[in-house]
């Protein structure tokens, strides 16, 4: 009797628990859909109430218009020129970097490490205006340039992430290498990168979608409009068609523009959840 009594008290729990993560995932993913939705109807339908979340006609024009409207494709372009350059060749040096924390004997790494993570503690508001100073003293402002070169010596979150990881890794296997007259260099490719090649997966497509979405950064350097990226269309769209009250164009090219990173995570979230409960167990 007991035993049956505890039973349907977990089954209770857990259907209460199930109740609420629907509750969760249904107020995370209404916005979507009424973007989603948004897209495809005509201007009234906008406005209707009730609301209107899916229209009697679908309307696909908007998704034609919006590559006259302004420069979409040069700021999707500009977004995945950032976006790649910076995580392909960031990853390489963040790794680098985590392997040498992790399992080189260097002098003071450890207060080297605490200092590296002390950059985490400092708001990007307070080094903003030196840093736009310096950008500009070397005529860097109005390039991509400045989105592009200051990541590629390496992201502090990714170093610290790969760090942690490596250290659950024997020490032996990196000794045998050494014995083997395997090159530093040699240790980093042939044994740890495919180590950890879940985590650098992981932090990838997190820094992608990071570098992708930012808006704070390319609205101080950049201005001219050929130079923007896709956030900074997508908000000069805001701005020029929501006093037109053309809702539909602008989430046309919301949702052109968080298509890529959709997909991305779509595709990819196996190695993402994966990777974050790996390296919860073994911390």
């Amino acid at each position: 009797m007991a035993q049956l009594s505890q039973k349907k008290r977990t089954k209770v729990a857990n259907s209460i628990i199930f109740l609420i993560l629907l509750a969760g995932a249904v107020i995370m993913i209404a916005p979507l859909l009424w973007m989603l939705s948004t897209s495809v109807k005509d201007k009234a339908d906008v406005f209707a109430l009730p609301p209107v979340w899916i229209p009697d006609d679908i309307n696909w024009e908007k998704y034609k218009e919006i590559w006259e409207a302004g420069p979409l494709l040069s700021g999707i372009k500009n977004s995945l020129i950032v976006s790649f350059t910076v995580v392909i060749i960031g990853s390489f040096t963040s790794s680098l970097a985590a392997f040498s924390f992790a399992k080189l004997k260097l002098l003071h790494k450890n207060i080297l490490f605490l200092l590296l993570l002390s950059a985490m503690m400092i708001p990007y508001p307070s080094v903003m205006i030196p840093q736009f100073s310096m950008f500009s003293s070397i005529g860097w402002v109005d390039t991509l340039l400045p989105l592009i070169i200051p990541p590629l010596f390496g992201n502090v979150t990714m170093i610290f992430f790969l760090r942690q990881y490596l250290v659950n890794i024997p020490n032996s296997v990196i000794e045998a290498a050494k014995i083997d007259g395997t090159s530093y260099f040699g240790m980093f490719t042939k044994i740890v990168v495919p180590l950890i090649r879940p985590a650098i997966a992981a932090q990838v497509i997190l820094w992608f979608m990071g570098v992708w979405n930012d808006y704070l950064a390319p609205i101080i350097y950049l201005n001219s409009p050929e130079k923007l990226t896709i956030q900074l269309v997508i908000a000069n769209f805001n701005a020029t068609y929501a006093i037109q009250t053309d809702y539909p164009l602008i989430m046309a090219a919301s949702v052109i523009a968080l298509l890529p990173m959709l997909i991305i995570f779509i595709v990819f979230q196996k190695q993402i959840i994966e990777s974050i409960a790996i390296t919860g167990v073994k911390g």
